[in-house]
């Protein structure tokens, strides 16, 4: 299953605007965003891979406009953190990934006054960034790439969910990359401080799923940063499968 995973995170990166082949890794590059959770590497799975291939690596970074930056399943490429921390590269984090398959989601009800629905307009799609910029402790508001950026993942097969209280305010949502070989990523749960501790993570993330898995998608995964959203991922069906690394070089 991580080179089901690690597949995936390359098909991602290859629907970047500008994304580039460099040797045995994918650099996903989006001209509209200097953001590294967007521009970022990762090996194809079980690639070899040499210094020369990172020194390339870091070099195509630079030509960007890019800080290098990698995140790819661990035992995908066993020996490639030494050679990256060879080259100057720093661990920022180790995390778990989570599974999910159909028959172990469980689906909690959302709060009696939340919706949960899809984003139609743009008008919608800002206000779900809006609400996840907030719950992240991100001051910017959705700007019209960011928009546009969602707006195309819809189209090419991912999901967006936003979570709207009978105010008509959007106060959390999540969303998923299109899938690859039936396999997606699902991403940025989010829930307004008023909103939390009220189940509104896990229905969100379980109806995100329950949509992939509506659609055809096999394996659906996802990232723990801690506990508390350890407890949320595993209430509705995730089950801890495997490490990702990230690498950056300053």
């Amino acid at each position: 299953m991580d080179a089901r995973v690690q597949q995936c995170v390359v098909a991602t990166l290859s629907t970047r605007p500008a994304a580039l082949e460099v040797g045995p890794f994918v650099v996903g590059i989006d001209p509209t965003t200097a953001s590294p959770h967007i521009n970022y590497a990762t090996p194809r799975p079980g690639a070899a891979v040499t210094a020369a291939d990172v020194a390339a690596l870091i070099g195509a970074f630079r030509a960007a406009g890019r800080k290098p930056r990698l995140e790819y399943v661990a035992r995908c490429a066993p020996g490639l953190e030494t050679l990256l921390t060879a080259a100057g590269f720093v661990v920022e984090a180790r995390h778990t990934y989570l599974l999910c398959v159909p028959d172990s989601l469980r689906t909690p009800p959302a709060p009696d006054d939340v919706d949960l629905i899809e984003p139609g307009t743009d008008g919608q799609r800002a206000a779900l960034i809006d609400a996840q910029n907030d719950a992240f402790g991100e001051p910017a508001a959705a700007s019209a790439a960011d928009v546009a950026r969602l707006r195309s993942r819809q189209q090419a097969g991912g999901v967006a969910v936003m979570a709207v209280a009978g105010s008509g305010t959007c106060v959390g949502g999540g969303g998923a990359t299109p899938p690859a070989d039936a396999v997606s990523e699902v991403a940025g749960i989010a829930v307004r401080e008023p909103y939390r501790r009220r189940g509104l993570a896990g229905a969100i993330t379980a109806e995100t799923t329950r949509r992939l898995f509506g659609a055809g998608t096999e394996v659906t995964w996802l990232e723990a940063s801690g506990a508390e959203s350890w407890r949320v991922y595993q209430r509705v069906g995730y089950q801890p499968a495997g490490e990702r690394l990230y690498l950056a070089l300053n």
